[in-house]
């Protein structure tokens, strides 16, 4: 394993991923072998996830099942200076830890502390462009990331915050705001590539306004728990 300066743990949770989570997996190995690490959180899985997972991790733990509970969790265990928070349809790029480390460090007078990618959506239909591209610009422009877009931290800034805030449903958008209160994020522009699987089968425009539908609920006041009944459903 190669000595590094910076090491990444790479936080992934997990829920019933069997069918694609070797694939997955084997795309983040060349980081693995460059030292850093994998801890993978799962929620309560039925079915092999856990088993096919196991060779191509660093740790790997049981949680209760949500995704803030989950990567909270795994920020507790990780052993490395910064974390990755990564869902476990969303690819890096080849070089994501090189990007990540100049990201942040490249600038030694003025080191930044946490950033995020762009994201590109796996679809090859055209209104995706649009969409992607509308997601970038918005996260730029307010400071505030997706957990699409593989937001990554200092786990001194994270610890700092109090971790990431334990509710049902937006715990991205809340972090981003804790993490947005005491520097601006790095935006990447080196992509992620993230599943449209979601965006297929319910169709472009109906999860557009579902999911705008959603954050407008969040922003008056209709608490997580209450909107991750409707996501869910």
């Amino acid at each position: 394993m190669n000595s590094i300066r910076h090491k990444i743990s790479i936080i992934i949770p997990v829920l019933n991923e069997a069918e694609m989570i070797q694939e997955f997996l084997k795309r983040l190995q060349p980081l693995r072998n460059r030292g850093h690490e994998i801890v993978l959180v799962d929620g309560g899985s039925q079915d092999d996830t856990c088993i096919l997972a196991k060779p191509y991790i660093d740790q790997i733990i049981a949680s209760d099942k949500g995704r803030a509970k989950q990567q909270a969790l795994g920020a507790t265990l990780a052993t490395g200076d910064i974390f990755l928070f990564l869902h476990a349809d969303t690819f890096l790029p080849d070089e994501a830890d090189q990007i990540i480390v100049m990201a942040l460090y490249s600038r030694q007078s003025n080191p930044q502390t946490w950033g995020r990618f762009n994201v590109r959506l796996s679809g090859e239909y055209w209104l995706f462009r649009v969409i992607e591209t509308m997601m970038n610009w918005r996260s730029c422009l307010t400071g505030i990331a997706t957990g699409d877009q593989a937001i990554f931290v200092t786990s001194e800034l994270y610890n700092r915050i109090g971790g990431m805030p334990l509710i049902d449903l937006m715990e991205d958008i809340e972090l981003s705001k804790c993490l947005r209160k005491q520097n601006k994020p790095v935006c990447v522009k080196s992509t992620v590539t993230t599943s449209s699987r979601r965006w297929e089968k319910n169709g472009v425009l109906k999860t557009i306004f579902f999911m705008w539908n959603m954050r407008l609920q969040y922003f008056f006041g209709v608490k997580p728990e209450v909107l991750v009944k409707k996501y869910y459903s």
